[in-house]
C-alpha cells in the first residue's frame, strides 16, 4: 500500500507540474499584448517596456517560468497586477465558496446517484425506467440551461431563493442557503446522470455473479447481499467515475458562478484571464490542479482498499 500510494503522490506532482507548465506557456504566448491591454491603448512603447521589464515579461520563456516555479514551490504567487490584494489573499477569500458549492454537490451527487442506482438495478420494471429516463435528462441539458431554469422558476416566479450574490454561512445562515440551493442544484442535477447509470450496470452486472446466488442461497437477508457484497464489488467503477464528476464540477462551476454572480475561483478565473494577470491565473490554475489530484488521490486510495487488484495495476 505504502508503495501505491509514493506512486499515485508522484504521478499526482508530475501531472501539477505539466499543468502548471502549459497555462504559463500558454500565457506567455500573449505577452506582446498583456502590456497593452493593462495599461490601455494609450500606452507609449517606453512604458510598455518599462512594464515588461518590471514583470519579467522581457525575457525568455524558460528564465520567466523557472523564476515563477521557484517562487510557487515556496508559497509565493508575487503580486497581482491588477488587484490591489497579492493572489494569495484573493485565492484565500474565494476559495472557499468555492469548496462550499462543490463539496455540497459533490455529497448530494455520491448520495443521491447511490440510491437512483441501487433502485434501479435491484427493483427493474418501471422504477429502473425512471431512473435511466432521469439519467437521460441529465444528460441533454446542460447545467447552464439547467441553472436558468432554476432561476427563473425557483427564483423570480417562486421566490424561494436568491436569483444571484453570495452570503456567507456565518453572516446569515438563512440566507446563504437561499443563495447556495440554486448553484449547488444547478451543478447536482447535470452530475446526477453519468455516476447514476454507472452505479446502476455496475450493480446489475454484480448481481449476476455466482457468488451473489451463494450467499443468497447460505441464508444471507438480500438486503445484507446488495450493502456489504455487491456495493462494494460495484463501488470501484463509481469512485472513478466520481473523480471524473469532481473534474467536471470545477468546469462547470466557471459557468455557476457566472451566471448566479458567486465571488468564487470560476468568476475569479474569468476575471483574471480577460485582465490578462498572469499571477492570479496561475495561482487560480495552480490551486484547481491540486484540488483535482488531491481528490482523485483519495478516490485511488479508496479504490485501492476495497480491491487490492488496484494496488497492482
Amino acid at each position: 500500500m505504502l508503495k501505491f500510494t509514493l506512486r499515485r503522490l508522484g504521478t499526482g506532482a508530475l501531472l501539477l507540474l505539466t499543468v502548471c507548465t502549459f497555462a504559463y506557456f500558454m500565457m506567455y504566448l500573449g505577452k506582446d499584448s498583456i502590456a497593452a491591454g493593462i495599461l490601455g491603448q494609450n500606452a507609449q512603447h517606453a512604458d510598455i517596456v518599462h512594464f515588461n521589464q518590471v514583470h519579467g515579461l522581457d525575457k525568455n520563456f524558460f528564465e520567466s517560468y523557472g523564476n515563477w516555479l521557484f517562487n510557487a514551490i515556496r508559497g509565493d504567487f508575487g503580486q497581482a497586477w491588477t488587484y490591489p490584494d497579492p493572489p494569495t489573499v484573493i485565492i484565500g477569500q474565494r476559495l472557499s465558496v468555492t469548496l462550499i458549492i462543490v463539496a455540497a454537490s459533490l455529497i448530494i451527487v455520491a448520495t443521491v446517484s447511490l440510491a437512483l442506482g441501487v433502485l434501479g438495478a435491484v427493483r427493474g420494471g418501471w422504477a429502473d425506467r425512471v431512473v435511466q429516463f432521469l439519467g437521460l435528462l441529465g444528460f441533454a441539458f446542460p447545467n447552464f440551461l439547467i441553472a436558468f431554469a432554476l432561476v427563473m422558476t425557483f427564483a423570480v416566479q417562486l421566490r424561494l431563493f436568491n436569483a444571484v450574490g453570495w452570503v456567507p454561512p456565518q453572516m446569515d445562515f438563512q440566507q446563504f442557503i437561499r443563495s447556495v440551493t440554486l448553484p449547488v442544484a444547478a451543478i447536482s442535477i447535470s452530475g446526477l446522470a453519468s455516476l447514476t447509470q454507472q452505479i446502476r450496470g455496475a450493480v446489475k452486472d454484480t448481481l449476476q455473479n455466482d457468488y451473489v446466488r451463494s450467499l443468497r442461497t447460505s441464508g444471507l437477508s438480500y438486503r445484507r447481499v446488495i450493502f456489504k457484497h455487491v456495493l462494494r464489488n460495484a463501488a470501484g467503477p463509481a469512485l472513478s467515475v466520481l473523480g471524473l464528476q469532481f473534474v467536471g464540477m470545477l468546469g462547470g462551476i466557471v459557468i455557476i458562478e457566472q451566471i448566479f454572480a458567486i465571488p468564487g475561483l470560476g468568476s475569479l478565473s474569468v476575471s483574471a484571464t480577460a485582465a490578462r494577470d498572469i499571477p492570479v491565473v496561475m495561482a487560480v490554475v495552480t490551486t484547481m490542479a491540486i484540488m483535482v489530484i488531491l481528490v482523485n488521490f483519495v478516490i485511488d486510495l479508496l479504490s485501492a482498499a476495497l480491491n487490492p487488484k488496484v494496488r497492482l495495476a
